[in-house]
């Protein structure tokens, strides 16, 4: 099926993709936004939020008031371009009646303190993923947004893309049969990590607020310019950058929650440098009757995402190298996914030594749609499609993996029913410490 002909056959289904509860209720917010703009903060100018701005800055219905960054140029950049105000601090921007709702495209290390704060003042927040350093945050982050009754949307889109809910439907049916595997793919080229000396701050840049949470450490040039997602104390490497979009698309097609048990193996076998996570590792989720498998390669030049010019046209991918895939072994057929518009496919026995697929869905990248999720639930207060339970428990395959990974291939046992490890020496890794006044704490 084409993704046209789907988005034709009714809004209730398409493009009415709100979980459809109501349970967020906050008349005040509610009233304003029916009425007027949506009055947006953005925090973090950096490029995610050049990338992805005009899906919020086109709206009628959005009006951009702040544009938040410890960074003055990058700041005072997008405040020319949206007629924002350049704010350095987020915290004054969360002080600000005007705002509404915040965007935040932030290093990862941001992320959780930046949902955990805007839920404290009463703002709904559009977070990017993934969405916690730690399964402390998680918690915590799911504990303040139904205390304040937020709505936060986690950064990941594919769960507001046609063509996946099509998939999700189809499993649901049973047409793919019963399903016992599923294996996840993050496969592409990286480079390695070498960390700068002695560099100078540069003027107009705020390097303590950038720090947050982390622990003071020496300016480096090559950490803060994207290096960062290769150091435990800010990210988890390629797992955490692309691999939570896969691991949380493929946990919502299979419709899973937390596993019993997480087995994790792997190293830095490629650019052995001062990067700090794996960027070779085989992980194993086990859940009742069912082995989710996510294989992360961060090397070869010949494994690549569904290609730019591809994603909003009715074009398959080249399944075999496509990194970004999710596979779903049926008793009926298997299915095959892949991100960033690239449709899925169902195959059974091959006929002459050729693909026999037998059912599929074009797709197109869902990002815009994602952005309008949250919006619209910004006004009507239901759950949107990346709700933050949804995050946390996607996030938490991340931290499962790393956890076992560190610990040094131990197998973790899980409470499959609230998620926390019962190993007593993965507690260690359970919350980070952090740097005051930049902290989550245990009083919501």
């Amino acid at each position: 099926m084409k993704q046209h002909e789907f988005l034709q056959k009714g809004t209730s289904t398409s493009l009415g993709f709100g979980i459809g509860l109501t349970i967020l209720n906050n008349k005040s917010v509610a009233d304003t936004s029916a009425n007027n703009k949506v009055n947006l903060a953005l925090v973090g100018c950096g490029n995610r939020c050049k990338e992805i701005l005009d899906g919020f800055k086109n709206r009628e219905d959005v009006n951009i008031v702040s544009c938040c960054d410890p960074r003055k140029e990058r700041r005072e950049q997008l405040a020319l371009r949206t007629g924002g105000e350049p704010v350095e601090d987020m915290r004054t921007v969360l002080d600000d009646k005007r705002v509404d709702a915040v965007f935040a495209p932030l290093p990862d290390h941001w992320h959780a303190l930046a949902t955990f704060w805007a839920c404290q003042a009463g703002k709904d927040i559009y977070v990017e993923k993934p969405m916690t350093h730690d399964p402390f945050e998680g918690v915590q982050c799911v504990k303040a947004a139904r205390k304040y009754k937020r709505i936060v949307q986690h950064g990941t889109q594919n769960l507001s893309a046609p063509y996946n809910i099509e998939a999700k439907k189809y499993l649901k049916d049973g047409k793919l049969g019963d399903v016992h595997l599923v294996r996840v793919f993050n496969m592409q080229s990286g480079g390695g990590l070498k960390i700068s000396k002695g560099d100078k701050i540069p003027d107009g840049f705020n390097y303590d607020y950038w720090l947050g949470p982390v622990q003071e450490i020496p300016y480096s040039s090559s950490i803060v310019n994207y290096g960062w997602h290769n150091l435990w104390d800010f990210s988890a490497g390629g797992m955490a950058d692309d691999g939570i979009h896969q691991l949380d698309l493929a946990r919502w097609l299979i419709d899973k929650d937390y596993p019993s048990s997480v087995y994790s193996v792997g190293g830095r076998f490629v650019n052995r440098d001062d990067a700090q996570p794996p960027n070779t590792m085989v992980t194993t989720y086990e859940y009742d009757n069912l082995k989710l498998e996510f294989l992360l390669f961060k090397c070869p030049q010949y494994m690549v995402k569904t290609p730019m010019e591809d994603r909003d046209k009715d074009v398959f991918p080249y399944l075999l190298q496509n990194g970004m895939r999710i596979e779903i072994f049926g008793t009926k057929g298997l299915m095959v996914v892949c991100r960033h518009g690239g449709g899925w496919q169902v195959f059974t026995r091959p006929k002459d030594r050729q693909p026999n697929v037998t059912a599929s869905c074009h797709g197109r990248v869902p990002t815009k749609l994602h952005q309008e999720n949250f919006i619209n639930c910004v006004r009507t207060r239901e759950l949107p499609n990346a709700d933050v339970e949804l995050g946390h428990k996607s996030s938490m395959l991340v931290h499962y993996a790393m956890i076992a990974h560190r610990l040094g291939g131990v197998k973790l046992n899980i409470n499959s029913v609230d998620g926390t490890i019962k190993n007593q020496e993965a507690q260690k890794f359970w919350k980070r410490e952090y740097r005051k006044p930049y902290e989550i704490t245990e009083e919501i």
